[in-house]
Parts: C-alpha cells; structure tokens; sequence
C-alpha cells in the first residue's frame, strides 16, 4: 500500500466515522426531544394530609399535570362514595424524585385526566383505600367522575341555623357593656 492510497483509505474512514457520528448524535437528539415533547402519564398516589388522599397525574411534557384531590362523601353514615373535586392543583416535578403541586389547573385538564380507563382505575383504589381508613364500617360505592361542566354537582353545604350566625356588631358591643356595667355595678 502506497502512502497514497494510505491517506485516501484514511479519508474514507474518516469520511465514514463522520457520517456514523452525525447518524448517532440524531438519533440520541431524537430521543432526548421525543421523551420531553410528550408526557409520560404517570400515575401515582401523591398524599396532601394523609394516605390515599390526593393523585398525581403527568399530562402534559416535562412533568407537568394535575394533582388531583381525593375526598370522600360519609353523610350516609352506612355508605362511602366519592365526593368529586373538578378544580385540581398544577402538578409539578411529576417525572422527578420530588414532585409538588401549587395553584390551579383548569377544569378541563380534570376532564381529559379522567377520561382515560388507568386514571379512573388509580381513582378508584386509591378512593376505595380512603373511604376505608375514614369510615371502616359504611359500605363503599363507586361513583363515576364528572366528565363535562354540565356534569358537575356543586357541593351543597348545610344550611347555617340562625345560632351560628353572628350578632350585629352594635347590638353586640351594647351587650357588652350591660355585662361590663352590670358585673361593676353588682360587686
């Protein structure tokens, strides 16, 4: 072999392992863009105050999702169902080692998130864990999420009984000073 056919037979190589290097750096590029322009949709169980209370669902890239809240419906002391939240937290760090949520996600994030089949399955075990921990004895009922607007029940609280509500602030001061005047007066 001649020095020139050495220095072509070099070229060539050299010439190959570029094109072999500019092949693997796409291919590694690809793969780094793939994996961050989609989301992973994770589930997993992420507490708020105590065990099975909250989910965290990875629906959007870079691990961003809702923090769903868990809650339970006992006002039928023999039965446990649902009681269903449509306003869930910003998840963030989902795909990571600490993930957190903070602020508001939009109802329909809560939509598309339970609309998938693995969703309402984690829904349902995690919720059915937390109706047995806060009422061991009620009997545990599914209850299907809402799945549009017009769906959402709005939570009805009980009506205030006319001892829980507060004086008006003057007639109380008067009252006040009639105990203050009366104790004075009386020693």
């Amino acid at each position: 072999m001649t020095l020139h056919g050495g220095i072509n037979a070099l070229k060539q190589v050299n010439a190959k392992g570029k094109t072999f290097l500019l092949v693997a750096l796409a291919v590694v590029l690809n793969g780094c863009m793939t994996s961050s322009s989609k989301p992973s949709w994770a589930i997993y169980p992420l507490q708020r105050h105590q065990a099975h209370d909250g989910l965290a669902v990875v629906s959007e890239p870079d691990g961003y999702g809702v923090h769903l809240f868990l809650e339970t419906d006992t006002s039928d002391p023999a039965i446990c169902t649902p009681r269903w939240l449509p306003d869930p937290a910003r998840l963030f760090n989902g795909n990571g080692n600490a993930p957190f949520s903070s602020g508001l996600a939009s109802r329909k994030e809560f939509f598309v998130v339970v609309a998938r089949g693995d969703v309402r399955r984690a829904l349902k075990r995690e919720l059915k864990a937390l109706c047995v921990d806060r009422a061991p004895r009620a009997r545990w009922r599914w209850q299907e999420p809402p799945r549009a607007a017009d769906q959402v029940k709005p939570l009805r609280l009980p009506a205030l009984e006319e001892e829980d509500l507060l004086r008006d602030p003057e007639e109380e001061r008067k009252l006040q000073e009639e105990l203050l005047n009366g104790n004075s007066s009386g020693s």
